[in-house]
C-alpha cells in the first residue's frame, strides 16, 4: 500500500512493520521498507500527514532520518540501512558526552560504512548541500567531557558549572556565514536559578578542496534566554592575534565525508567525528 488514506485502524496495521523503529522516518511505501527498519524499537510514535506523505516520529530524539523513501532497492536501500545503523549507534550517548571507548569505536565504524556507501563528496559541484541549520547529534570529541572537545575547553556535565544543551550549525552558502550555536546552562549558587544562554560563534567559511571546509572565527555573541531573555545580546570580539593561545588560532578545517538532504558527517582536523541532521 503506497498511501494511508483510511481510518486509524488501517494506519495502525500499516505501521506494524515499524513498531521497533527508534528514530523518525518519512515513508511513502511501507511495503518496500528495508529489513533493518524492522529491528529497532519504538518507545512511542506519532503519525501525521505532510503533503500526502505519512510521517512517523519517535519520542526518543524526534530526528527525521529520511525526507522520503521513493524507492528502496540497490544503493538506496543500502544507504538507508546504514544511516539507520549510524543513528542507532549514537542514540542515547548525549551527543557523545556519555560515550565509552566501545561506543566511540561502534560510531566510527558505522560512519565509515556510510561514508564508503555514499562515495566521495564533491562540494565544488554542489555547495548548496551545506545550506541550512544542522543539529549536532554526535561528536566523538565530547567524550573528553569538555566543551572544547579535542581542544581545551571548560568542563561540562550535570554536576559541573556548565551544562551543554543543543548544538547547531547554521550555514549560509551565499554569504559564507558559518555559525556554531551552543545552548548552555550556567550554574549559580543556591537559591539563584541557573543562567540559560545561547552562544553564537560566528565564522566565515571557504571551500579549500572538493570536500574540505576552512572556517575563520569572527566573534562570539552571547544571548540570555529563559527568564532573562529581555536582556540585549553581548558581542565578544576575537582577541588580537598576538594575544591568542596557540591552541586557539581562530580558524580550523574539516572534511565533509558524507552529506545528503538530511544527514551530514564531518571529520575534523584533530580526528573529530561529527554527525548532524537537518534541523
Amino acid at each position: 500500500m503506497d498511501s494511508v488514506t483510511t481510518s486509524l485502524k488501517t494506519t495502525s496495521s500499516l505501521l506494524h512493520p515499524l513498531r521497533y523503529l527508534s528514530h523518525s522516518v518519512t515513508v511513502k511505501s511501507f511495503s518496500r521498507l528495508p529489513v533493518p527498519y524492522k529491528r529497532c524499537r519504538f518507545d512511542s510514535i506519532k503519525v501525521s500527514r505532510r503533503g500526502g506523505v505519512v510521517v512517523v516520529k519517535s519520542a526518543v530524539d524526534n530526528v527525521s532520518l529520511l525526507d522520503s523513501l521513493p524507492s528502496v532497492n540497490g544503493k538506496t536501500e543500502l544507504v538507508a540501512s546504514l544511516k539507520l545503523k549510524l543513528l542507532s549507534s549514537v542514540s542515547g550517548l548525549n551527543r557523545g558526552l556519555a560515550a565509552t571507548e566501545d561506543d566511540l569505536q561502534k560510531a566510527d565504524t558505522a560512519a565509515k560504512e556510510l561514508e564508503d556507501a555514499g562515495g566521495l563528496v564533491d562540494l565544488s559541484a554542489d555547495i548548496d548541500k551545506l545550506q541550512g541549520r544542522w543539529k549536532l547529534i554526535y561528536s566523538s570529541a565530547f567524550s573528553s567531557r569538555t566543551l572544547g572537545g579535542s581542544r581545551p575547553g571548560p568542563p561540562t556535565g550535570r554536576l559541573l558549572p556548565i551544562t551543554l544543551g543543543q548544538v547547531f550549525q547554521r550555514i549560509d552558502v551565499v554569504s559564507n556565514d558559518f555559525d556554531n550555536i551552543v545552548e548552555l546552562q550556567l550554574g549559580a549558587p543556591w537559591p539563584i536559578p541557573p543562567l540559560e544562554v545561547t552562544a553564537t560563534l560566528a565564522h566565515k567559511f571557504e571551500l579549500i578542496g572538493s570536500a574540505k571546509v576552512k572556517i575563520t572565527f569572527q566573534k562570539t555573541t552571547v544571548k540570555t534566554t529563559g527568564n532573562l531573555a529581555q536582556l540585549p545580546p553581548l558581542d565578544i570580539p576575537q582577541l588580537p592575534e598576538a594575544l591568542r593561545p596557540q591552541s586557539n588560532t581562530g580558524s580550523g578545517d574539516f572534511e565533509v565525508t558524507y552529506v545528503d538532504a538530511d544527514t551530514r558527517i564531518t571529520r575534523g582536523d584533530r580526528g573529530e567525528l561529527r554527525v548532524f541532521v537537518i534541523a
